[in-house]
């Protein structure tokens, strides 16, 4: 009988624990030497090749779903010059306006980043309806920008929450959390 009764004290123990853990559990995670983003939640990483307007570039990505919502960020390089960043921006953002241009609602805006590269310009967008695919997400919101080094190399930046986060202040939490370094 004493046994049942400590079991079941420790069952009570970790759903009350359960009950207080918090759905957005934010932490700095780095992506590369450039940038550090606050996540709600530890992500997994990747890194893939994709093809861009014809070429293929590889892409690091670190994201992680919580609250109703995925956050995530990557980066690619971007260059040499700032012609060269633009227009693998402008091939990146084209790419991910895709799923949305025929079926949902896309608005563009000029996005803020501290210390971003002026050329190109930081971008929001914000994106609802049907994709059209077997995700079921309804509403993106995603941001790109770029960071110049001192050698003159660019790398690029794009910002996503999928989803409509369960917390009013999640997405402009993950916004500020956006740190170049």
């Amino acid at each position: 009988m004493r046994r049942r009764n400590s079991s079941s004290a420790g069952v009570a123990v970790l759903a009350a624990l359960a009950a207080c853990s918090p759905v957005f559990n934010w932490r700095d995670v780095p992506l590369g030497d450039g940038l550090l983003a606050l996540l709600p939640c530890k992500p997994d990483r990747a890194q893939r090749d994709v093809d861009l307007a014809g070429r293929t570039v590889s892409l690091e990505m670190a994201g992680c779903a919580a609250g109703d919502a995925t956050f995530a960020v990557a980066r690619m390089d971007g260059g040499s010059s700032p012609a060269e960043a633009q227009q693998r921006m402008e091939a990146w953002r084209a790419s991910a306006r895709a799923p949305w241009r025929a079926r949902g609602k896309v608005q563009e805006t000029p996005g803020r980043v501290p210390g971003a590269a002026q050329v190109p310009a930081s971008v929001d967008l914000v994106a609802d309806g049907d994709t059209g695919n077997s995700t079921g997400v309804q509403q993106a919101s995603m941001r790109w920008f770029a960071r110049a080094d001192g050698a003159g190399r660019y790398t690029l930046y794009q910002a996503t929450v999928l989803g409509r986060p369960s917390d009013a202040q999640a997405l402009e939490t993950f916004w500020e959390g956006l740190r170049l370094r």
